[in-house]
């Protein structure tokens, strides 16, 4: 018996693997976080099998679930949003099935922040603008951040941001990020890419606050912050060019 830690993807049903489907389709067992994976993603699984909505339930009662498929002999599909390596909260579950002995393995999702750079067609690192792109929250209610790991310190790069599970924290991203970005540096929130009300807010650090008030969204979206997200003039990439030759390539005459 294994379980599947399987990353869903986003939000919208198609954005899953091809693995990660086929896995659904398999298991007896199927758990999802249902506050972030639509019922539609996991609408496939086999006939008669077992579905829990995991949004409602302690960590306890997950490995519970686990302890009861394995005494059974059968396979779970355990799904989460986005992809497991991020955010996932899979670490504290894979902890528990090591010291139960329980095999698992991971099936890798796209990761929202990538859904939302390709509904936005835009590429995060810009030749000579951004090369680094970095993945990280502030705290609020969940765990505090690793000394070092604070916007003022990870600003200071001018790498692009995406900052999840930060959106009532707006103002105070604003104020820390404002003196190393500027007042006009472009800010993108993404809203719930991938699922139907899906929605992006286009602004700067001067007045993307405001524009988040009087759209009324307190959750479920992921803060980007960037020069590269509305660079226009820049270079065109060194992988291209005739001049750059490759054992695919000889240089052009």
């Amino acid at each position: 018996m294994t379980v599947h830690f399987i990353g869903a993807g986003p939000g919208a049903p198609d954005l899953i693997t091809v693995r990660g489907l086929k896995l659904i389709q398999s298991c007896p067992v199927c758990l999802y976080a249902g506050s972030l994976v639509p019922a539609e993603m996991v609408a496939e699984v086999p006939e008669n099998a077992r579905v829990v909505d995991t949004s409602s339930l302690t960590l306890d009662e997950i490995i519970a679930e686990f302890e009861m498929a394995h005494a059974e002999g059968k396979d779970v599909a355990r799904v989460h949003s986005g992809d497991p390596s991020i955010y996932g909260a899979v670490a504290e579950q894979m902890r528990r099935l090591d010291a139960l002995g329980i095999q698992y393995d991971v099936t890798p999702g796209v990761p929202a922040f990538a859904a939302a750079a390709a509904a936005l067609k835009k590429e995060l690192t810009v030749p000579e603008v951004c090369q680094t792109i970095i993945l990280t929250r502030t705290s609020i209610k969940s765990s505090s951040m690793p000394e070092g790991e604070d916007l003022a310190t990870l600003g200071k790069s001018g790498a692009t941001l995406v900052i999840h599970l930060s959106i009532r924290n707006l103002a105070r991203i604003e104020t820390e990020l404002t003196p190393l970005y500027g007042a006009d540096c472009p800010v993108i929130i993404a809203y719930r890419v991938g699922w139907p009300d899906e929605q992006f807010i286009h602004g700067t650090l001067a007045d993307i606050v405001a524009k988040v008030e009087m759209s009324g969204l307190t959750r479920s979206a992921m803060i980007f912050v960037g020069r590269s997200l509305a660079a226009d003039t820049f270079r065109d990439s060194a992988l291209y060019h005739k001049g750059h030759t490759h054992s695919l390539r000889k240089r052009s005459n």
